[in-house]
Parts: structure tokens; sequence; C-alpha cells
């Protein structure tokens, strides 16, 4: 009503979002988290279960933006087989080589599953129980979106009866209160929400802000409207453009 655009910083923060992605998947897929717990009590490989191997793996990665499409370069070099979920196909060359499956059939088929989609009315809960239900026996889960996607209680009741195998967060339902059932469990990998958490990323967000509000007080286009707000002036460009 006011006429304010709203301006992010998507570009910044893809890579750093996309490692810890990559980092939560790998460190769930190999069990790392029970482990560090069992060495921290004493127990040099007493008791640790076995991890599994990430090459020939099928990831799920619901919601192929930014994050998503670098999320599938990373995951090239170990021999992960990825398949996405979008609301609409992607050209091939941004697929780069990723099968686009329906929801149904990536839930159901995946031995992975990595969270990229935005909180809105429609995404919340949208992974359930219904929908863990659907999953692979021990399929692993990384949220790297937003917490609220998943119901997290459903989440740890099928982590605790082993349906899921392990999950790595880095956001929640609630935050910063955190599920005690998943704290409880060591086979969950929690960080703090710690997607864009480097003193890089930090530099590139503060500066493609300040790009944003000097063009604004000169009169010029925002470089990154959200995209709620893009139609209100001429096409938007990115970050990276010098000023």
């Amino acid at each position: 009503n006011r006429g304010i655009t709203v301006t992010y910083a998507p570009d910044p923060v893809t890579n750093a979002t996309a490692d810890l992605a990559l980092w939560l998947l790998l460190g769930s897929l190999r069990q790392l988290n029970p482990s560090l717990g069992s060495l921290r009590r004493g127990n040099f490989k007493t008791g640790v279960d076995f991890g599994h191997d990430p090459e020939g793996k099928v990831l799920g990665i619901l919601g192929m933006g930014r994050i998503g499409r670098a999320l599938k370069a990373r995951c090239e070099p170990f021999g992960i087989i990825t398949r996405y979920h979008n609301r609409s196909e992607l050209p091939p060359d941004q697929a780069a080589g990723a099968t686009y499956v329906s929801f149904e059939k990536l839930i159901s088929e995946s031995d992975m599953i990595s969270i990229n989609i935005p909180l809105n009315p429609q995404t919340r809960h949208l992974i359930g129980a219904e929908q863990i239900t659907k999953m692979k026996d021990g399929v692993i889960i990384v949220n790297t979106a937003r917490g609220a996607v998943i119901d997290e209680d459903a989440l740890a009741e099928a982590l605790d009866s082993g349906k899921i195998a392990s999950v790595g967060l880095d956001v929640y339902e609630h935050e910063p209160m955190i599920n005690e059932r998943l704290l409880k469990n060591e086979r969950a990998l929690l960080v703090p929400h710690l997607g864009t958490h480097t003193v890089e990323t930090l530099t590139k967000m503060e500066t493609c802000a300040m790009k944003n509000a000097r063009r604004a007080v000169l009169g010029e286009p925002l470089l990154t409207p959200v995209p709620e707000h893009a139609g209100l002036q001429r096409s938007p460009s990115n970050c990276t453009r010098d000023v």
C-alpha cells in the first residue's frame, strides 16, 4: 500500500547453504553424529553402526532453485543419482542431468531427500506422517530451507521408530526451540541455522544490501527485489553487478 519494495540477497547465500546441505547429507549417510557422541563418551568405535557410501544412492531434491541446483552439482563427484521435483520442470540446461519426477515418485523412490523449498501456506507440513509412510525404509532427510515444511513430531516419531535412518537439520519448526525428541536422538545431526553463517557469505550479503540501498536513494532499479515485488520495477539484475 505504501509502495515499499523489499529486496533480498539470493545469490550470496547459495554456495554456503549448498555446502552445508552436502555436509549434512554425507554426515547423515555415514552416521557421523552417533560416532562423535560415542567417541566423547570414551568409546572408540565400540557399538558404532556402519554408514553407507553415497555412490549410486538416489537423492531427491525437493525444490530445484539456486540452492537445489548448487547441491546437485556438489553431489556429482560422489556418484549420486539426482532427481528433483518443482512446480514445473526445468529447461535441460538448468536441470543439468537431474531427472524431473512427480512429488509422489520423489518421496517414494529416493534414498535421500533434501528440502529446498520456501515456506508458504501450501508447503507448511508438506512432509508429514502420510508422506513419511510412503518413503523407503531407512531414508535420510536433510532440511536447509524452512523447518515448518516438515511436521517435526512426525519426523521425530519416524526417526525413533527407525523408518528414517537419520536426519540432517539446519532449520526447525519452532526455532530457536528444538524438538526434544530430536535433541535426544543421536541419529539427528543438528546445527543451529548455520546455512549462511560464514564470514565470506555475510560480507557478500551486506554488500548486496548496500548496493540495493544506494540504488533506492538514487531512484535507480533495485538489483534484487523479492519475487513478489519484481514486477513493480524494471527487470532486476543480481548483486554481483557493479553499482
